[in-house]
């Protein structure tokens, strides 16, 4: 079916219009959302986004024509699982933005020293995971980070529950023998 099916479909017949729209451009929308939200987000996540790029692609088709569908499903899906991205980013408190970030004064009781070495040793052991290299320090971050389990990591990396309990122990053993090298102990 064409675009030009699609879009004709979708002023005569809505519901068959939707059905034929969705059939034809779920993959290509499920495969830019999952490219950006890696790493981010949950197959849930991915999901719900999927659903938000369709509502809102439904909704514009209604009345007006667009030159080329597969080119605005495209963009929509890109800018649905940018802001999908912030939006988990700015709840997991993983990319913060200067002007978001609440400056506060320092508490009285505060360990400035003892802070400070502890947030050295976060840098320094975040350098040493990614020094493994992808999926490795994916896995790793996903599993021990946002306790997210085998399967889960599994959906979102394309590979299956066993590759990815097995990648782990290797990588932690790798992780291991990194943070003896650079003289961390945790």
């Amino acid at each position: 079916m064409t675009d030009n099916d699609i879009m004709s479909l979708m002023r005569e017949a809505p519901p068959n219009g939707q059905r034929a729209l969705f059939d034809k451009y779920y993959s290509y929308v499920y495969s830019i959302v999952k490219r950006i939200l890696s790493g981010f987000g949950s197959a849930d996540d991915c999901e719900e986004c999927v659903i938000d790029v369709f509502a809102s692609v439904m909704m514009k088709l209604g009345g007006d024509d667009i030159s080329s569908l597969k080119s605005y499903v495209g963009a929509v899906s890109r800018n649905a699982a940018i802001s999908m991205r912030r939006k988990i980013a700015s709840k997991t408190g993983l990319n913060v933005s200067i002007e978001e970030e609440n400056v506060a004064e320092i508490a009285e009781d505060t360990d400035v020293e003892k802070e400070t070495a502890g947030k050295e040793l976060s840098e320094q052991l975040l350098s040493c995971i990614s020094d493994l290299g992808s999926p490795d320090s994916v896995i790793i971050v996903q599993k021990y980070y946002y306790d997210k389990s085998s399967k889960e990591i599994a959906e979102m990396l394309g590979m299956n529950a066993a590759s990815v309990r097995v990648r782990c122990g290797r990588a932690m053993k790798r992780l291991r023998k990194l943070l003896d090298e650079n003289g961390i102990t945790l």
